[in-house]
């Protein structure tokens, strides 16, 4: 289970800064030990908010149920070749959905390869490129990892993970239904793919920064959009994205769990809240069944 944090606000926003590359290690320890008077809690909070993957596997990737591996795929328009992480159930009879699942700033690490075999689990096949395999993939840990995305240049992120859209499309294993779900970055692109793949069925973003209003009449599927609502930040922009999204005649849902912040789904650090991270992972698997539904 994950560890549950009562630092400070201000630690929580300095942490949110240099998770997201707005601040340097070095200023994040350097503020937080003028807040706490001493470097030795700085460096022990950075360390207890830091992601610990021993903590959390919702589905053992050697699940009977499911078959999981690591596939290539083409990405013409962006980097060329793409590896993902694939999940399905290990027994169909038919045809199934898919989804695109869609890390955070710092590659595929092991609770986005946890997420996508939760949704084989749930009747899914689901996919989850990783953004740094032209720099050699995940790295192995989170702070490397983000240092190696922000060497990525986004708009080729964004045909990479179009490729991918399409793949999973034209797997033989998919019925041509495809959504996407993606977390922090991968929320954002999850939006971005509504924009840009019209024959997306359905996208879902968790805490993801919105696009400009101007692009919300681009969007055609279904959105499903989950908040906490203690993340400040990202929920700045909600309100101009509403109103864009009520004038297009976007349809879309919107949640915000109280008490929740910024990355409250993910179970292997301090963020992560319980009950907003089932509740919402219902609601998604949910929205996955109706808009993926063939014949839909």
């Amino acid at each position: 289970m994950a560890r549950k944090s009562n630092y400070d606000k201000r630690v929580m926003r300095l942490f949110d800064g240099y998770v997201h590359g707005q601040i340097s290690r070095r200023q994040f320890l350097d503020s937080t030990a003028k807040i706490t008077a001493s470097m030795t809690a700085a460096a022990a909070i950075l360390a207890s908010l830091s992601p610990d993957y021993a903590l959390a596997q919702q589905v053992d990737p050697d699940d009977a149920s499911i078959t999981a591996s690591y596939k290539k795929y083409a990405s013409p328009a962006g980097a060329g070749v793409m590896k993902g992480y694939y999940a399905r159930p290990r027994i169909i009879q038919h045809k199934l959905p898919g989804v695109v699942v869609i890390h955070e700033n710092r590659g595929l690490n092991p609770y986005i390869e946890d997420v996508a075999r939760r949704l084989a689990v749930a009747g899914f096949i689901a996919f989850a490129p990783d953004a740094l395999t032209p720099l050699g993939g995940y790295p192995g840990n989170d702070d490397d990892g983000r240092v190696l995305q922000r060497e990525r240049d986004r708009d080729e992120m964004v045909e990479d993970f179009v490729a991918a859209v399409a793949y999973l499309q034209e797997h033989p294993d998919c019925s041509g239904k495809v959504g996407s779900v993606g977390f922090c970055f991968g929320g954002s692109m999850s939006m971005r793919l509504a924009i840009r793949v019209p024959t997306l069925s359905a996208a879902v973003a968790y805490y993801g920064r919105h696009p400009d209003p101007a692009e919300a009449a681009s969007i055609d599927e279904p959105l499903m959009l989950h908040h906490g609502a203690l993340d400040e930040r990202v929920n700045a922009s909600w309100p101009g994205f509403e109103k864009a999204l009520k004038s297009a005649g976007t349809s879309y849902e919107e949640f915000q769990y109280a008490g929740a912040d910024h990355g409250f789904h993910n179970d292997t650090t301090p963020r992560y809240d319980e009950k907003a991270a089932a509740l919402s992972w219902r609601r998604t698997t949910a929205f996955f069944s109706r808009h993926l539904a063939v014949g839909d």
